[in-house]
């Protein structure tokens, strides 16, 4: 996990706290073996987490916060050059709920800079001890939701400047390809996707998740860099958001627009395997939790791969006999 703070930018939902903070999970290519069981988030995370997402569960933080992921922590990394993908959550998401895209990400040859947006999440636990509660979750702020966009987009470029710099402070940035950098998001992530590539050419490709634009897709694009609309068919089927008609015909490169039939707005997280684990009902008609993560996971790897590494993917080409779920809608 890495400790960033922004000097030059106060924070933007809580004045008095000063200096802008992030709390970011990075992941790489490492070696098999080393290093130790990562936590899934810990107790007050969770204990947070749960009242806001289900509340009167009764499920103790204590059973979410002994998970262990698939990543291992301190594991030394591999030798290579590898391209950067930012990922940021959905407005009162936790970054945990994307640990397994991530994970998937960096066993594809990516460095994953996972971002905890602070203030936007039911809870942040930072290296003191103090885990730093939602200021937004329940009443947007000036702005709106546009602010919160932009802000992201702020937080991107910052995570960026901080990797890719020669003096960066995280001990593996050597890994980082700086040339080549996308960005993935969910709900109001992926707006702030599109914004942060709109203000920072560093970003290659993006893809919003499920998510509204908030703030519009530049009427002169995006310079022609690629970008995936990647959503929920009930509410993101052509004509269903207005938001996501408007982006498309702005996009001005390559582009993609992918929904995925029985999927719900938790579909492209863990929450949904989450749920199943604790006992909660589904949706009637809500695609299979592993099986909406596992397409999930196909099409945003297979999305960077051609777009970061130049692999081609016939798979984004059209619909596929082997993801019946999935409708594509081409240029």
């Amino acid at each position: 996990m890495l400790h960033l703070v922004d000097g030059g930018r106060q924070d933007p939902w809580v004045p008095a706290a000063g200096p802008r903070q992030l709390m970011v999970s990075m992941y790489y290519p490492a070696r098999l073996g080393s290093g130790v069981a990562a936590a899934y988030m810990t107790t007050e995370e969770a204990r947070l987490f749960l009242r806001e997402k289900v509340p009167g569960s009764g499920i103790p933080p204590e059973a979410l916060s002994a998970v262990r992921t698939w990543a291992r922590a301190d594991a030394r990394p591999v030798h290579g050059r590898f391209p950067l993908v930012l990922l940021s959550p959905g407005l009162g998401f936790p970054r945990a709920l994307f640990s397994s895209v991530a994970e998937d990400l960096a066993s594809r040859g990516y460095v994953v800079a996972l971002i905890d947006h602070t203030y936007e999440t039911p809870g942040v636990t930072f290296p003191d001890g103090r885990t730093l509660p939602c200021a937004i979750c329940d009443q947007p702020p000036a702005g709106g939701l546009p602010a919160v966009a932009r802000s992201r987009a702020k937080d991107a470029s910052f995570v960026i400047d901080q990797l890719t710099s020669h003096h960066s402070t995280w001990a593996c940035a050597h890994l980082i390809d700086r040339r080549r950098i996308g960005m993935a998001g969910h709900s109001i992530g992926g707006d702030a996707a599109a914004v942060t590539m709109a203000a920072d050419r560093r970003v290659r490709a993006g893809v919003n998740m499920d998510g509204t634009f908030q703030v519009p897709v530049p009427a002169t694009g995006l310079d022609g860099r690629p970008f995936l609309l990647f959503g929920a068919q009930s509410d993101e089927s052509p004509g269903m958001d207005s938001s996501w008609d408007d982006a498309w015909t702005s996009l001005d490169g390559w582009k993609r627009r992918l929904t995925i039939a029985g999927a719900e707005h938790g579909t492209f997280s863990d929450l949904p395997l989450l749920a199943r684990a604790a006992g909660l009902p589904s949706r009637p008609g809500a695609i299979e939790p592993v099986r909406g993560l596992a397409i999930t996971r196909t099409y945003l790897g297979d999305f960077f791969d051609l777009q970061l590494k130049g692999v081609p993917e016939p798979l984004l080409d059209g619909p596929s006999p082997d993801e019946p779920e999935v409708a594509v809608q081409l240029p």
